[in-house]
Parts: C-alpha cells; sequence; structure tokens
C-alpha cells in the first residue's frame, strides 16, 4: 500500500509557466519614430527635437502608462452639492488624470506655443500633442480647448489682455477661483444644445445686456466638455443675433458663477474627460468679438480644435500600430516570428502606409497653421480647406486602422489589460466632435463656393509633385474636374471630399516619403491596386521599407 504525498511536498506545477507572450511596451522613447520627427523637421521645428525626445521618454514610461490606465478606470465624479447642500458644482478626478494635465501643460501643449515667436512653434506643440495622445486622449480635452480659444479670444483685446498670459502659461493649478488670482488657466466650449446640435443657430440660450457692460445668460448646453475649466467659450441669443461670450466658472470677486452641473455624460470612451450639461441662470458674461458674429468669432476656436482633432486622429492610428507592431515582433507562431509571416506583413506594411500618410498630413496642418498664424495668406487659404478634408478622412480611417490593429493581437488585444479596447473606444471620438463628417465634407463645399482661394491654394500644393508619378497625376486631374462641377454638389460631397484627401496625401508622399511609400501609396489608394481591407497591398510591394517605417 503506497503512502499519500502530503499537498505541501508535491511537484509545483508548470502549467503557468509564460512563454511566447510579448513583454509590457514601456521603457521605451516614443518619439523614437522617423516618420513623426521627418515631419517635425521638416515643418520648421528641428530646434524641438530634444525636447520631443525628453517628452517620449516620458510617454513610453512606466509610471505615465499607469496613470492613463487609472485616469480611464477612476473616473469623473461630479458633486453638486457639499455636505452641507450647498450648491458647488465641481467635478473630482483621480491623481493620475491631475499627473496627466500637469505633464501636458507643462509641456506647452495649452496655449504655450501662442506666446512663442520662434517659427514652427505650433508644429513643436503639434508634435508634442501626437506624443501625449498615444499615452492618453481624455485629458487631452481641455488641453486642446485652451490651445484653440487664444484667437478667437484676440477678437476682444481688452479680454485678451487680461486672460491670455495665463492661457499661454505651463502652469498646470487645478481648482475654481478668481481667474486672475492663478497661475495658470484652462479654456472650455459651449456650443451645442439640445434640440439643435450642430445647427447651433437654433440655440436657445438668451443674453441679455447690464448697464455695467456685462451680459446675463439663460439656458442650457448640452455638450460642454471639461467643466472644472477657468473660462468658457458659449454662444446665446442676444437682440442682435447669436453671439459669443466669455463665461468664467469663479468671478473676479472670489463668488461662483452660475454654472449648475445638471450630470456627466456616460460615453463610449474618452472616460478619463468629463462631459456635461451645464445650466445658466443669470450667469454673468462678457461679449466676445460683434454681437450678432457669434459663429464667425467662436469658428477660430473651431478651426484650431479641428486641427487637434487630425493631429489626435493620426496619433490614434500610430499608437494602435505600435502596439501591433510590438506584438508581432515578440510573437512565434508556425516557428517564425510574427512579423516575419507574409500576411502579417501585409496587414502590418498596410497599417504603416496608411498611419504615414495620416502623420504626414496633420504634420503638414500644422506647418500651415504656423505660418498663417505668421502672416502667410497663402498657407492661411490653403488651411481653410485642407483642414476640412483632412479633418473628415483622417478621423474616418482611425476607427478602421485600430479595430484592424486590435486584430492583430488576436484575443489579447481584446483583453483591457491590453490597452488597445481604450484605443478602439476613442477611435470614433475626432469623427464626431468639432463636426461629423458631413459637417466637414459640406464645410469643404462652402470653402469651394466662398473662398476660391482656398481651392487655388490647394491646387497650388497637389500639383507641387506634378509630374512625379503618373497615377497621381491622373488622379490630380479627375478630382479637379469633380471639384469643378457643380451639380449634385452635397450628394457627392462625401466621395469628393475622400479623393481630395487622397490626392493631398499622395502627394506629399510622392515628394517627402522614401520611393516605396510613395509607390505603394499612389498603387493602392490612388490606382486601386488593393482589397477593401488592410493587408491587401499587391505582391509586388516593398513590404521591407514599408515595414522599416513602423514605430518602434
Amino acid at each position: 500500500m503506497s503512502t499519500p504525498v502530503a499537498p505541501h511536498s508535491r511537484p509545483t506545477a508548470v502549467t503557468h509557466e509564460v512563454t511566447n507572450q510579448p513583454p509590457p511596451l514601456t521603457g521605451h522613447d516614443a518619439a523614437d519614430d522617423a516618420v513623426l520627427l521627418e515631419g517635425i523637421r521638416r515643418e520648421g521645428a528641428a530646434w524641438h527635437v530634444d525636447e520631443l525626445h525628453r517628452f517620449g521618454r516620458y510617454v513610453g514610461s512606466e509610471e505615465a502608462q499607469h496613470w492613463a490606465d487609472q485616469a480611464n478606470r477612476h473616473e469623473p465624479e461630479l458633486r453638486t452639492h457639499d455636505r452641507f447642500g450647498h450648491r458647488i458644482d465641481e467635478v473630482e478626478f483621480h491623481p493620475a488624470y491631475h499627473s496627466l494635465m500637469e505633464a501636458s501643460v507643462r509641456a506647452g501643449l495649452a496655449g504655450a506655443a501662442w506666446a512663442d515667436e520662434r517659427p514652427g512653434a505650433h508644429v513643436a506643440r503639434a508634435g508634442g500633442f501626437m506624443l501625449a495622445t498615444m499615452l492618453e486622449q481624455g485629458h487631452l480635452c481641455p488641453v486642446s480647448m485652451t490651445y484653440a480659444v487664444v484667437p478667437a479670444l484676440r477678437r476682444s483685446p481688452d479680454l485678451a489682455k487680461t486672460y491670455e498670459p495665463l492661457l499661454t502659461s505651463r502652469v498646470y493649478e487645478p481648482g475654481l477661483s478668481a481667474p486672475t488670482a492663478k497661475r495658470g488657466l484652462l479654456a472650455g466650449m459651449g456650443m451645442t444644445e439640445k434640440q439643435g446640435g450642430t445647427d447651433v443657430r437654433a440655440n436657445t440660450t438668451a443674453a441679455v445686456e447690464r448697464a455695467d457692460g456685462t451680459w446675463r445668460l439663460r439656458g442650457h448646453k448640452w455638450f460642454t466638455s471639461a467643466p472644472m475649466n477657468d473660462l468658457f467659450l458659449v454662444l446665446a441669443q442676444s437682440p442682435g443675433g447669436l453671439s459669443c461670450f466669455l463665461v468664467p466658472r469663479v468671478l473676479a470677486d472670489g463668488s461662483r458663477n452660475t454654472f449648475r452641473i445638471q450630470r456627466l455624460k456616460d460615453k463610449l470612451g474618452n472616460r478619463s474627460n468629463a462631459s456635461s450639461e451645464p445650466e445658466f441662470d443669470d450667469t454673468v458674461a462678457w461679449l466676445v468679438g460683434d454681437e450678432g458674429k457669434g459663429v464667425r468669432t467662436i469658428i477660430d476656436m473651431v478651426t484650431m480644435t479641428r486641427l487637434d482633432c487630425v493631429l489626435g486622429s493620426a496619433a490614434g492610428i500610430r499608437a494602435a500600430l505600435a502596439q501591433a507592431a510590438h506584438h508581432a515582433r515578440h510573437r512565434s507562431v508556425f516557428g517564425a516570428r510574427l512579423v516575419d509571416q507574409p500576411l502579417m506583413r501585409n496587414v502590418l506594411a498596410d497599417l504603416s502606409l496608411e498611419s504615414e500618410a495620416a502623420t504626414t498630413l496633420a504634420l503638414r496642418l500644422a506647418g500651415a497653421a504656423d505660418r498663417a498664424h505668421r502672416g502667410d495668406d497663402g498657407e492661411r487659404a490653403f488651411l481653410r480647406l485642407a483642414t476640412a478634408i483632412g479633418k473628415y478622412w483622417v478621423c474616418k480611417r482611425q476607427p478602421i486602422a485600430v479595430a484592424e490593429a486590435l486584430e492583430c493581437l488576436g484575443g489579447n488585444g481584446y483583453d483591457e489589460a491590453s490597452g488597445m479596447p481604450r484605443l478602439y473606444r476613442e477611435a470614433p471620438l475626432n469623427g464626431i466632435w468639432e463636426g461629423s463628417g458631413n459637417v466637414n465634407a459640406l464645410d469643404m463645399l462652402r470653402a469651394l463656393t466662398r473662398e476660391p482661394a482656398s481651392l487655388e491654394a490647394f491646387h497650388a500644393e497637389t500639383e507641387a509633385a506634378a509630374g512625379a508619378d503618373a497615377r497621381l497625376d491622373a488622379a490630380r486631374r479627375e478630382l479637379r474636374a469633380e471639384l469643378a462641377r457643380a451639380e449634385d454638389a452635397q450628394l457627392r460631397a462625401r466621395r469628393v471630399v475622400e479623393r481630395a484627401a487622397l490626392v493631398l496625401q499622395g502627394s506629399l508622399l510622392v515628394r517627402h516619403a522614401p520611393t516605396a511609400v510613395a509607390d505603394a501609396f499612389c498603387a493602392s489608394r490612388l490606382a486601386g491596386d488593393q482589397g477593401l481591407a488592410f493587408g491587401t497591398l499587391p505582391a509586388g510591394t516593398d513590404f521591407g521599407a514599408l515595414l522599416g517605417r513602423l514605430p518602434a
């Protein structure tokens, strides 16, 4: 008869030995990226490369990635009243959110570029914004709106004189207090209302002027993000028509302005960012710009946030691609590394091509914005049309590209611990914020009819590559004919804006990317030599060259 073995003396089980799993993608420099660095240098911010690497090491650090995870797992919480019953309308954030905010504001990603006189300052900021997006997108909503508010606020020089030095600060000072008592401010925007949405001219929020030159607002906004910011630009109906107003959360004497937060939105993604429905009731405000010209005033802010949507979507694609490439480099299947398997090489190369086209276009827009703000009328005209085109297309491509990148990880990518589900939930956001696809397609049509200089500037940009690739030349000629057609313009708008984006990307890549990249783009995106999904590039593609452009 055998003697039983005591449980504690049994051999250790080996079923939990971990093999063939990639290490965490941490401890790296996220700015070690040829496509990003080439674009930064090309668009005029070579002087910022060393600082970009410093910020890239922060983005790639284990600590920063932990903050990103925690800020999304521990979501903002609304506190309408204190324990004594006083109305306070405050939102509490996890400490990780504040850590992310402090790092991004200190890096100059909010309003600092407006106070930097160096050529390329807005390009430098764009590079940092893309890196921060790759880390965590939600906290960048207040950062983006603070950046965007400055040109709109300049329509009222007295207000700009008071607040711009604080909006361009690199100091993050959370909490509600009198704006001029703080070392740095954050700004937000309140346009949409429940009955109108995009149709802001249907707004019902009312504004009444007082004898002291201030105004009083009454109404309810439907989607106002970052309600703990210090200042907001708000649209309201005044006797002279729809106008733009500056609303501080706290007045100069330290008293709370009426800004009743009715609820926080329960959103698909962007969970770290609080989006709210504020109610105004005798809320103190100051007119920004001319009365009755509210849309014209606030569009200066919208234009800059649309640029950030393009930058953010390009970065979101690149973040997902980096995860897919890292997984494929460290995972083996059927006796070979996944990155060396022909079909996976096709998928990754196709995603890399999509990402490079998006990143190159986004940084070109940032360069145009920088030069436009410094007085270049041609770049201003180009930016007017190209922003609508880029906003439509790059934001449309993000959800598809992120889904494909997630699939590269298989079931591991569907697990929250991988970080890919968060990237996937964020992917549709930029396509909705600051105008959905239809809004931007129609905005393109408005630019074509009302601002012919923008079309001339667009043609000049795409024709800079004339003669370099026959497929691009043919697509450019076809696009010119489409843009000149007036009949069924709205019905064809999506088709035309898509083609315009591809021709613009093709022109940029033919001039600036390696030959293999430009050739693959023109063959697949312009000449149609690909299927409907990623990973369908033709056999003659230089896959090695495309894979060499993958982020580290």
